[in-house]
């Protein structure tokens, strides 16, 4: 099994930050650019000497992208970085579209006025990060966002299961995507705050299979360019 320890450069990570934390942001964002490839195995002292760390923070920053399934432990040699197969994304792709457009038909005349203003400000968050090209601000935030809507289904089963399938392939296709392309993704958290706001919750559930047909349509057309 192939491994790396190429020169690279990593994102540089910041004292406020814990160390574990800084990390695992570290590593999620050269998973993001590239820089850590699919289906190769990483060491965690090979990374801990690219980081100028101990080995036992990185080991502990890749637990947690293991529990997100972002990479896969491999007993005495490290992690690999997970690869999802076609098959996978049509599956995670159909699990989607039959809860979530459902769901945010059925929570949006439940989101108390009081909580609008601070959803719309989270939809913002995210056409901040799409602006400014921040790949890690912007999965954060779209998830942030998502499951908070789901939240008022008051199911944490099926918001825990939506953060699942979301985790494993919350990446793909992000970074080969233009600026415009990952603003108009961004701009389509807004319009659906629109809808919410206006209570059309057939409008919103349209609107959030249209958005999901998108994501997969962006995953097909990063495996084409890959």
């Amino acid at each position: 099994m192939a491994s790396s320890t190429s020169s690279t450069s990593f994102t540089v990570l910041k004292k406020r930050e814990s160390l574990r934390e800084a990390v695992a942001n570290a590593l999620r964002a050269a998973i993001v650019s590239g820089e850590m490839e699919s289906g190769v195995v990483y060491s965690a002292p090979a990374l801990s000497a690219r980081f100028g760390v101990s080995a036992t923070p990185v080991r502990e920053a890749m637990l947690d992208l293991v529990r997100e399934g972002m990479v896969s432990s491999v007993p005495n040699k490290g992690f690999r970085v997970t690869e999802v197969s076609e098959k996978d994304l049509d599956r995670i792709t159909e699990l989607r579209l039959l809860i979530e457009p459902p769901t945010i038909r059925r929570v949006v005349p439940l989101v108390p006025e009081a909580d609008l203003g601070e959803l719309r400000r989270m939809a913002g968050e995210i056409v901040t990060y799409a602006g400014r090209g921040d790949l890690i601000g912007y999965t954060e935030a779209d998830r942030r966002f998502h499951l908070a809507l789901l939240a008022y289904s008051d199911n944490p089963r099926l918001v825990d299961t939506i953060a699942g399938l979301r985790s494993q392939t919350r990446l793909l296709g992000l970074a080969s995507l233009s600026g415009r392309e990952l603003s108009d993704s961004a701009a389509e958290h807004l319009a659906l705050m629109d809808l919410i706001e206006a209570r059309d919750a057939q409008g919103a559930f349209e609107l959030m299979n249209r958005h999901i047909g998108h994501v997969r349509g962006k995953w097909a057309a990063a495996r084409d360019e890959s």
